[in-house]
């Protein structure tokens, strides 16, 4: 009896081993579904980078040139380490492994160098996957809604990927999925971000990144719902009407639900595209003085801020109809709303670095929540070294090396791993770093005409700020100069065109 029932088990452990990996084989089945080895490969990572921290820099006297050779080759362990596990777990954590390989100012190098490549390793579902998501919420097949759907996305992102396709009226339409697995997974995803951040406090209580979990808590909903995103569309397209050479692509409603999200498909090239620019004859600086308007009157005037505008989301054309140069401005999913206060202060903080009023800069960024590193927070907003901010952004010329993001070459501004964030608005600074340098790019490594100028891209729109303050200024300060009048009063952008975008979402 014992060896038949002993003989029984083996039979169904060998037939339940090779369904597994039938299924698996067939991609039926995916190990990221099960909860307890999304966890194990977390808690492993997390307790092996802490490990390596914890015994490797021990022995070594802190600060000593050994000390730092060392820590560089910890870090880069480490940061791989955590590349691995993002890209092993998707979703959640390559969104998140996305935000930190952006934070040039805030984490090592060898951590931003790492986790950069996350971009381009989103992961993709299968046909199988997308049809499914499709069926679910459209209750119809591909077939009934399309006439033709491209089964290779246009691209894919951590949260969803995007398909061309073409409705039954003849409709070019874009078509923007969500991988199925993703709403799913967020919300515990996120809740062991938090575990596991409070643990590494625990061993190093310097380390102060929950204000990472925080917003992705607060954010992840709002990017997973389509709806929203669609809105958000509507919305600035409707605030930003007056620029002509904005096109936001148009929103289906009647075919858009939470997860499936359909579009206008509006073609082009990538902001920072040099040779579609030249093939096409559109001029470099007439984009970068287009992109410097379109985000002034975002932050500025409306305080309503696109998050996301790295190269993928800003894409330059000629409109087929006109002929005239257009930005397409794509991925709604996540706007910043700015209160009037912060609004304001940032305004006053922008003045105040065109006057060099150094003890005004320190008050408005510390309005703003950056403390004791308002040196680090005004570098990260002006894209200037510490000495060019404080010899005056309106008299000293960019040079190349401050388009290098890390500081390292500034002794005792960049924070090391561990820092607190310098304020609170500072998490979103990477959302433009897709777009950091593009002008520069462009150019080929010699700055635009339209570079060559200072920062100094400020609008106010307060009625405690005149225009006479800006009429005061030489000549020398001006880009060029347009003024709004919103019905709060007159407001001024002293225009800098490019440059100054490549930071300007610290408050986005």
């Amino acid at each position: 009896m014992a060896r038949r029932a002993l003989k029984l088990a083996s039979w169904t452990s060998m037939a339940l081993a090779a369904s597994g990996v039938y299924l698996y084989s067939n991609k039926y089945l995916d190990l990221n579904d099960f909860g307890a080895v999304r966890v194990g490969r977390a808690v492993a990572t997390t307790a092996a980078i802490s490990y390596d921290y914890l015994t490797s820099l021990r022995s070594v006297p802190y600060g000593s040139e050994e000390y730092l050779q060392l820590r560089s080759k910890v870090h880069l362990r480490s940061a791989r380490r955590l590349c691995e596990l993002c890209c092993a777990n998707r979703g959640t954590f390559i969104k998140v492994g996305q935000h930190l390989g952006a934070l040039d100012y805030l984490l090592p190098e060898e951590y931003t160098s790492t986790l950069k490549v996350l971009h381009s390793q989103a992961p993709q579902s299968s046909m199988q996957e997308v049809r499914q998501v499709i069926r679910e919420d459209l209750g119809k097949e591909i077939h009934d809604l399309f006439v033709s759907f491209d089964d290779t996305p246009l691209g894919a992102a951590s949260l969803a990927q995007v398909h061309k396709a073409v409705l039954h009226d003849g409709r070019t339409v874009a078509v923007k999925v969500q991988h199925p697995k993703v709403q799913a997974q967020s919300s515990k995803d996120i809740l062991l971000m938090e575990v596991l951040v409070l643990a590494v406090k625990q061993l190093f209580p310097e380390f102060e990144f929950m204000w990472l979990v925080d917003e992705a808590k607060k954010n992840l909903p709002l990017e997973l719902d389509f709806l929203n995103e669609g809105r958000n569309a509507e919305k600035v397209a409707q605030m930003l009407k007056h620029f002509d050479f904005l096109k936001v692509p148009q929103i289906y409603w009647e075919l858009s639900t939470k997860r499936v999200l359909l579009m206008e498909f509006v073609d082009g090239g990538q902001v920072n595209d040099r040779d579609y620019m030249e093939k096409n004859k559109i001029d470099v600086n007439e984009i970068s003085r287009h992109l410097g308007k379109m985000y002034s009157e975002m932050i500025f005037v409306n305080g309503f801020v696109h998050c996301d505008p790295h190269p993928g989301n800003v894409l330059v054309r000629k409109c087929p109809g006109t002929g005239k140069v257009e930005i397409v401005l794509l991925d709604h999913g996540l706007y910043q709303v700015l209160t009037e206060e912060f609004r304001l202060d940032y305004c006053h903080l922008w003045q105040s670095l065109i006057w060099t009023d150094m003890k005004s800069v320190k008050k408005y960024s510390q309005r703003l929540g950056a403390g004791d590193l308002y040196p680090l927070f005004t570098c990260m907003l002006t894209a200037r070294s510490w000495d060019s901010v404080n010899r005056g952004i309106g008299q000293t010329p960019v040079t190349a090396t401050e388009l290098i993001p890390p500081l390292d070459r500034e002794s005792g501004l960049r924070p090391i791993l561990g820092t607190p964030s310098p304020c609170t608005c500072t998490h979103l600074c990477p959302s433009s770093r897709g777009l950091a340098g593009s002008s520069f790019f462009l150019a080929q490594g010699e700055l635009p005409p339209g570079l060559l100028n200072p920062s100094r891209n400020c609008l106010l729109s307060s009625r405690s700020v005149s225009l006479q303050t800006f009429a005061d200024l030489p000549v020398s300060m001006w880009g060029g100069a347009y003024a709004h009048h919103k019905g709060q009063g007159p407001a001024c952008a002293v225009e800098r065109p490019g440059l100054w975008f490549q930071r300007l979402l610290l408050v986005a």
